[in-house]
């Protein structure tokens, strides 16, 4: 092994060591004794933003994910712009498009009025993803807790490190791995796409361009999509079960009915293909691997014990 191979062997062993570290402060029983109707506030709150307007489950799930890509699972997408903060919603892969922010602010608000200063508001996300998951028709699994929530955010972060819907499968592998997560985590958590909509700007060089397409679903998708303008005109990125958390997903890419590129290139004759034909073929794997994935994501990057702070508005850290 070379000098700097070691090198880079013992920086990740030491990622590894810190990152476990605060695994273990964290426990889906962390409030139990601190705020026990902190859970049942927060459910309350997501099945009523999702009663009122289906497409928020997906935006929920997506709002967990985007924060845990950026400096970890610290709430760090929930902050405001300041003189000192470039807030992340104003990066590329959030600007009108991440929602949901008010969802998460109004479940603060009821969790604080039960327990001032004890919930975090990165737990709060975590919290939503699932019960969003679960009230749709995903899978319900046991979310650890225990996160504190961060005083800083980046948009310069945000636009490197969040995945872009034109990528490459090999790009989408190697920022998942850096996270720690596997090309079966990156395939699973992508399932939840089966909930999401996409903007004609993101999907117009697939339906226009590519060959590996499905010429009946690129046609429909054009009516909607024209080669210039309507750049915000929303489409459903299942055609078959918009809004139930299903493998329909997994079924579209096999047809060759991905809308974005970055879904299709998962089941384009690479090293994903046999993933996706599974879980096509078998939705309980799939639920249970979305479980695990969405608990393993929920681990990168934490804050715990005395690190950050408990914000008491979402939108902003304390004075």
């Amino acid at each position: 092994m070379t000098a700097k191979a070691g090198a880079a062997a013992s920086f990740m062993f030491m990622l590894f060591l810190l990152n476990t570290a605060c695994q273990a402060q964290l426990s889906p029983a962390f409030y139990d004794s601190s705020c026990p109707n902190a859970i049942s506030a927060i459910r309350t709150a997501i099945r009523s933003a999702i009663a009122s307007d289906r497409r928020m489950a997906a935006s929920l799930i997506r709002l967990h994910f985007h924060d845990c890509f950026v400096q970890g699972c610290d709430a760090s997408i929930l902050l405001d712009e300041t003189l000192s903060i470039q807030s992340e919603k104003t990066a590329l892969g959030n600007l009108n498009s991440a929602r949901g922010y008010n969802v998460i602010d109004k479940a603060k608000t009821e969790v604080e009025k039960i327990c001032p200063g004890v919930v975090s508001c990165a737990d709060i996300i975590a919290v939503a993803a699932r019960d969003a998951s679960a009230y749709v028709g995903g899978p319900s699994y046991a979310v650890k807790l225990g996160r504190r929530d961060s005083t800083t955010a980046s948009r310069t972060l945000a636009n490197a490190e969040l995945p872009a819907f034109f990528e490459s499968l090999e790009s989408l592998i190697s920022r998942f791995q850096k996270k720690g997560l596997t090309a079966r985590d990156m395939v699973a958590l992508s399932g939840s796409h089966t909930l999401g909509q996409a903007q004609c700007f993101t999907f117009r060089e697939r339906i226009y361009n590519h060959s590996n397409i499905d010429a009946g679903f690129a046609s429909t998708r054009r009516r909607r999509c024209p080669r210039v303008g309507s750049n915000s005109t929303l489409a459903p990125l299942d055609v078959v079960t918009p809004n139930s958390f299903d493998n329909n997903y997994f079924k579209n890419l096999m047809q060759n009915k991905g809308l974005l590129q970055s879904d299709q290139v998962l089941f384009n004759g690479g090293s994903t293909d046999s993933i996706v034909s599974e879980y096509s073929r078998n939705p309980a794997r799939f639920k249970s691997d979305f479980g695990s994935a969405m608990i393993k994501m929920g681990d990168i990057g934490l804050l715990t014990g005395s690190a950050g702070q408990i914000r008491r508005i979402c939108s902003a850290v304390n004075n």
